[in-house]
Order: C-alpha cells, then sequence, then structure tokens
C-alpha cells in the first residue's frame, strides 16, 4: 500500500512547546462516479472555453487574468505576483490559541477534515498534547496559513493522532432566521406526541458510518449497468407528504398500533398558543347536554 501523501508540513505550537506535523486528507471525493459532457448529436466530448464576453473570441490560459469589479463593468486588475504577494506569509506553524470546551462549537462552522499527525521527530510532545486534550476534555483553536488563506482550524483528539478541521468565518455562516422565519407557531401535545416518542425511542441506536450506502452511486451504477445491458429500470413512486388530517393515523401505524387502536389519550391539540382549559370547555359542555337527553327504548 503506497503511503498517503502530506497535504501540507509543519509545526504545531502550544505554549513553548512544538513539534512537526503533517495533514492528511481525511475525506475525498475521487472514488464518486464522474460523467463527461457529451455532443448529444456526435457523441463526442465537448470542452470549456473561455471566451471574450463582448467580442465572444476565445481567450488562451496565459491571456486570462483576475479582476474585481469596483462596478458595473469596471474592473481592476490583479496580476499573479500580486495576489501572491498579497496573501500573508506562512511561518508553517499551526500556533494554538486556546483550548475550549469539545462541545463549544457549533458543528455549523466545520468546514473540511483533516488528520493530525506527527512527522519524523518531535512524536513524544505530539503524543504529550493529544493526551492532555483527551483528559481536559476540551479541543484547540489554531490559525495558519493554508492554500494560499488563512484558516482558523479546530483540532480534536481523534483515536492514536489529532484531526484538523478547517472553520468556516462567521461572514460565510449563514443566519438561521431566514430559512426558519416562516415556521409556523404550532404546538403538539397529547397523544401525538407520545406517539412520536415512542417511535423514537424504538429506532434509537448508535452511529457508524460503514452501515450507510452511498444511494445515489448505487443507483447511477445500476442504471449504467441496464444501459449497457440494454433494459429500463422501474420508475419509483414520489413520496407523499402526510397531510395533517392523517398525521396521527401515520403515528399509530408507524408505532404499530394498526387502524383500529384505541387513543391512550385524547387525540393531539395543534393550536397556536391555544390551553387546554379553553379546549375542555365545549367537551364538557356538550357532556352536559347529552346527558340531560332521555335515552330512547330500542324497538
Amino acid at each position: 500500500m503506497v503511503a498517503p501523501r502530506a497535504n501540507w508540513k509543519g509545526f504545531i505550537k502550544f505554549g513553548e512547546v512544538s513539534c512537526p506535523v503533517a495533514l492528511y486528507t481525511a475525506a475525498s471525493s475521487s472514488e464518486r462516479i464522474a460523467f463527461n459532457t457529451l455532443n448529444r448529436k456526435t457523441g463526442n466530448r465537448v470542452r470549456r472555453e473561455f471566451v471574450d464576453s463582448e467580442t465572444g473570441d476565445p481567450v488562451e490560459r496565459d491571456e486570462q487574468v483576475k479582476g474585481y469589479e469596483v462596478e458595473n463593468g469596471q474592473y481592476i486588475v490583479l496580476e499573479p505576483d500580486e495576489v501572491a504577494a498579497a496573501v500573508p506569509e506562512s511561518d508553517k506553524t499551526l500556533k494554538i490559541d486556546a483550548f475550549i470546551p469539545c462541545n463549544e462549537i457549533d458543528d455549523v462552522y466545520f468546514d473540511k477534515p483533516y488528520y493530525l499527525a506527527p512527522d519524523r521527530m518531535g512524536k513524544d510532545a505530539f503524543v504529550l498534547l493529544r493526551d492532555g486534550m483527551k483528559k481536559a476534555k476540551v479541543a484547540a483553536i489554531a490559525r495558519t496559513v493554508l492554500f494560499r488563506r488563512m484558516r482558523t482550524v479546530l483540532i480534536r483528539a481523534h483515536g492514536k493522532g489529532l484531526i484538523a478541521s478547517t472553520l468556516n468565518f462567521d461572514y460565510e455562516v449563514r443566519s438561521s432566521e431566514k430559512a426558519f422565519e416562516e415556521m409556523p407557531d404550532l404546538k403538539i401535545e397529547g397523544e401525538m406526541l407520545d406517539l412520536a416518542e415512542h417511535i423514537i425511542g424504538k429506532k434509537k441506536g448508535s452511529f457508524d458510518a460503514s452501515t450507510f450506502d452511498d444511494r445515489y452511486e448505487a443507483a447511477v451504477a445500476e442504471l449504467v449497468k441496464a444501459k449497457i445491458e440494454g433494459r429500463s429500470l422501474p420508475k419509483k413512486k414520489a413520496p407523499v407528504a402526510s397531510k395533517p388530517s392523517d398525521l396521527l393515523q401515520a403515528l399509530r401505524e408507524s408505532a404499530g398500533l394498526g387502524a383500529k387502536a384505541e387513543p391512550k389519550r385524547a387525540a393531539a391539540n395543534v393550536n397556536k398558543g391555544t390551553s387546554r382549559q379553553k379546549a375542555a370547555k365545549p367537551a364538557a359542555a356538550a357532556k352536559s347536554k347529552a346527558g340531560s337527553t332521555p335515552a330512547r327504548r330500542a324497538s
């Protein structure tokens, strides 16, 4: 087996202690199925080409340059050597700024994971850092220049080594308020909530990445195989969202209670802040009215 190639080499420093380390890619998409773009008429591959937006003429690679738009159609040209000079100089050191509780960072900030391992000398210092973090149950925040950008990195103990996750900057993480602004103010109570808890309890388990397969990759592979063999795949029915009126029955069936199961408690109140006391008044009035009506004898 070929030894993995390091993506970055440098030092990790905490206090006055430092040791050489290397970063290795922890997640890769290289094994995914890749498509080529073809000309439908000829079946030949097509190639991407940069053209001038005004003249329509092709622009060769050595004639292409970076530009920053300052006004509509007005650009500041940035030469490659100017961009390189503007990038902060890297001292190739992951300098730890602080140790924080492991669960303090929202994982929405996580960008890309890398394995962090000792490089040649300094393994004693590396193990000291790893075991110290494990014992204190903390992660480390460090900064360095990675791939021509200043990056903030979260470092955690991971097996025999460390795992370093680059973090998104605050301006890159969008607020959740916009995503959830149309969420209604609903309140779920009673049997519906009990059944949901029951179903969740039945489905409790532990995370095992090996049990999760890439269904998209498998489906595409099967489609390619079917095309080669000249057969078609059956069409799948699209899932249908449960209607509010059918939700209780769907929950009962999911819990294995069946269609004729008697609810343990009254059906749920789904409302916008209505209390149980207010909902109980019409029911109490109806019961009183029913008790005052004489029963008919069977003929």
